[in-house]
């Protein structure tokens, strides 16, 4: 028998830890919406720190769904939502930064909003904006930047809380592939650097094995994980791993399970 699931500032706690120590964890869970669409049945997966896990699914398998209600976006999901202690970040499809502020404001918008001091302000947006490659555009709008550059503002924003976890929701997806590719290698950077855990949406079956360290495939609607592959390849990972014999026999592994779970 389930039972509502909690919030994530409700839910049982996880006890933060160290590298290897459970972060997120879904027992069970599953979404129907109001109109009675059904989007989730039985989900269950857990992320512990240090690992970067991408789902992929076909469109409208609910895979965002997952993260919005880990997130505490969406609420009335039964099963068990357990979150470790910690700050999340998020970043979402389009960067939504605020376009009256510069890069540096956008980036400082979390920082005040959690009242942070202003040196300590000034340290962290100053860190973050170095971490995403954007030294030199501190005081630019963001219609002055290309798509690439609003996502690197839109990640650095979530960077400035020092997340324990982060959710991507399809960051990359309206992206032309080379940009696209650009910014999967400087998330790996990044991720070998703060060493979060990492929950990825996709629809890119390469995208998903050059991030992660497992995928994780869901059916259509209701979604539910129906096969999950380690990703073998250590840290760091070359540009160049995308042409290896043995990266394109996993992405055809993931492509065929995926088409399996599309009826």
């Amino acid at each position: 028998m389930t039972s509502a699931a909690q919030s994530p500032s409700e839910s049982d706690l996880l006890t933060a830890g160290p590298a290897g120590a459970v972060s997120l964890r879904f027992s069970g869970v599953s979404m129907t919406f109001p109109d009675g669409t059904q989007a989730l049945d039985d989900v269950s997966f857990e992320v512990r720190r240090g690992e970067f896990v991408t789902i992929v699914g076909p469109s409208g398998c609910g895979k965002s769904t997952v993260l919005r209600i880990a997130s505490g976006l969406l609420s009335g999901a039964t099963g068990s939502i357990q979150l470790a202690e910690g700050n999340i970040g998020y970043v979402f499809q389009d960067a939504t930064l605020l376009p009256w502020r510069t890069v540096r404001r956008n980036v400082e918008l979390f920082c005040e909003l959690h009242g942070m001091e202003r040196a300590e302000r000034a340290r962290k947006v100053s860190h973050a904006i170095e971490l995403v490659g954007l030294g030199g555009f501190e005081e630019s709008y963001p219609k002055r930047l290309s798509g690439g550059m609003r996502m690197r503002v839109s990640l650095a924003r979530s960077l400035t809380l020092n997340p324990e976890l982060f959710f991507f929701d399809e960051p990359f997806g309206a992206l032309d592939e080379i940009t696209r590719e650009r910014l999967n290698d400087e998330l790996l950077s990044l991720f070998q650097i703060e060493r979060f855990a990492g929950l990825f949406i996709t629809h890119s079956i390469q995208e998903a094995v050059f991030l992660s360290t497992r995928v994780l495939v869901m059916s259509a609607r209701p979604g539910h994980i129906v096969a999950e592959y380690d990703v073998p390849f250590p840290y760091p990972r070359d540009p160049d791993l995308r042409f290896d014999a043995r990266f394109a026999e996993l992405s055809g592994d993931v492509s065929h399970a995926l088409r399996g779970a599309h009826p």
